[in-house]
C-alpha cells in the first residue's frame, strides 16, 4: 500500500482534478499503476472521482483509523513512529504477543498496533472488552527502562494521556477512575489494560492496551455493553476525527512516559491526582481476598490506592475493583 499512499499524497496536495499522466510523471510509475493504486485507495474508504477529461480528484478521505492518517498528525519522537494495522483482530494485545514471539522487544519499542474492531477483546480480570467498529482500539509495545515495582506508572501515564487528549480536543471534563478507566460525568468512555512479561527485576516488555469509545452510537453501546457507558460522538453530537485524537493521545502519553523513564514520578502522580474522580470519594473495594468500604485518600508512587477503612485503618490496594458509593 505504500505506493498507493504516494498517489494519495499527490491528490491531497493538488487543488482540483489531476491527470493520471501528471501523477505517473511525478511518481515515475505507469498510468495503469496509477489506476491500480486509485482502486486500492477506494477499497480502504477514500472517495476518488475519475474522469477521462479531468483526471482524478480526492473528494472524501477514509474514515478508517489508518496509520497514514495518524502519522499526518503525529508529533512524537518514538511512540507510534512504527504501526501495524488490522481491519479485525481478536485483540490488539494478542496481535502484539504474536509479533513479540518472533521479534526483539527493543526493536518494537514504541510500536502501536491498531484495529478497526476487536472480536475477542479482554479487559481487566478477564472481562469482555466490547470493541466494535468506530472506536479506538490500540496496544503500545514498550520496553521501559524502569524498576518492575513502578510498572503501574505506565497505566497512570496512559490514563492521564487519554483524559488530557479528550479535554484538549473536545473540551469535555474527562476524569480518571482508579485503576484504569476514563469517565465523562458518571459514564465510562475509555479504559486501559497493562500486561507485562518480566523475570525477577527485568522487564522483557509491557503491553499497554487502550480503548476509547469514539464514534459509537448510544444505541449500539446500550445493546452491547452492560453498565453506564458513553462515547465521544454521543457527548458532542457528531463523529470525531479518530486519527487526530489518537495522534494527540500518543503525544500526551510519550511526554509522561519519558518522565517515568527518567524516574521523575512525582509530576505524573500529581497530574493523575488532579484528574482523579476517585480521590476523596467513598468507595467499595473488591479484591481476591475480601470486600470492604472506606474513603479513597491518596495514590502512592507505585499506583496503589490508599484507603482509610471505616475502622480507621489505612490499607493500600494494588489490584481490585473500585466502586464509588
Amino acid at each position: 500500500m505504500e505506493a498507493a499512499f504516494r498517489v494519495l499524497e499527490v491528490l491531497e496536495k493538488t487543488e482540483g482534478p489531476v491527470s493520471g499522466e501528471y501523477i505517473s510523471n511525478i511518481l515515475s510509475i505507469s498510468r495503469s499503476a496509477v489506476w491500480k493504486h486509485v482502486k486500492e485507495l477506494r477499497a480502504i474508504g477514500y472517495d476518488i472521482s475519475a474522469s477521462q477529461t479531468e483526471g482524478y480528484q480526492l473528494t472524501k478521505k477514509s474514515n478508517r483509523l489508518l496509520p497514514y492518517e495518524v502519522h499526518k498528525n503525529l508529533r512524537t519522537r518514538m511512540i507510534g513512529k512504527k504501526m501495524r494495522y488490522f481491519e479485525s483482530t481478536p485483540s490488539t494485545i494478542s496481535s502484539a504477543k504474536e509479533l513479540l514471539a518472533t521479534s526483539d522487544p527493543e526493536k518494537l519499542n514504541g510500536l502501536v498496533i491498531i484495529a478497526e474492531e476487536q472480536t475477542g477483546g479482554v479487559g481487566r480480570m478477564g472481562r469482555v472488552w466490547v470493541s466494535p467498529t468506530g472506536g479506538i482500539w490500540v496496544t503500545i509495545i514498550l520496553k521501559p527502562l524502569i524498576p518492575v515495582d513502578h510498572v503501574f506508572m505506565l497505566t497512570m501515564a496512559g490514563a492521564v494521556a487519554v483524559a488530557r487528549a479528550i479535554r484538549k480536543e473536545y473540551d469535555l471534563g474527562a476524569l480518571i477512575k482508579w485503576p484504569n478507566d476514563i469517565y465523562i460525568g458518571d459514564k465510562k468512555v475509555a479504559g486501559l489494560l497493562l500486561e507485562l512479561s518480566a523475570e525477577a527485576d527485568t522487564i522483557h516488555y509491557c503491553l499497554l492496551g487502550m480503548g476509547v469509545d469514539a464514534n459509537i452510537s448510544s444505541h449500539e453501546l446500550a445493546t452491547k455493553v452492560h453498565g453506564s457507558v458513553t462515547s465521544l460522538s454521543a457527548e458532542i453530537g457528531h463523529d470525531v476525527d479518530r486519527a487526530a485524537l489518537l495522534a494527540r493521545i500518543l503525544k500526551e502519553f510519550e511526554s509522561r512516559y519519558l518522565l517515568i523513564e527518567g524516574q521523575e514520578y512525582d509530576p505524573v502522580i500529581r497530574e493523575w491526582k488532579s484528574l482523579s474522580c476517585t480521590i476523596d470519594q467513598r468507595v467499595r473495594i473488591s479484591t481476591l481476598k475480601n470486600v470492604f468500604e472506606g474513603e479513597a485518600i491518596d495514590i502512592d508512587e507505585y499506583g496503589a490506592l490508599v484507603i482509610r477503612k471505616d475502622n480507621g485503618r489505612i490499607e493500600r490496594i494494588i489490584a481490585g475493583d473500585c466502586v464509588h458509593t
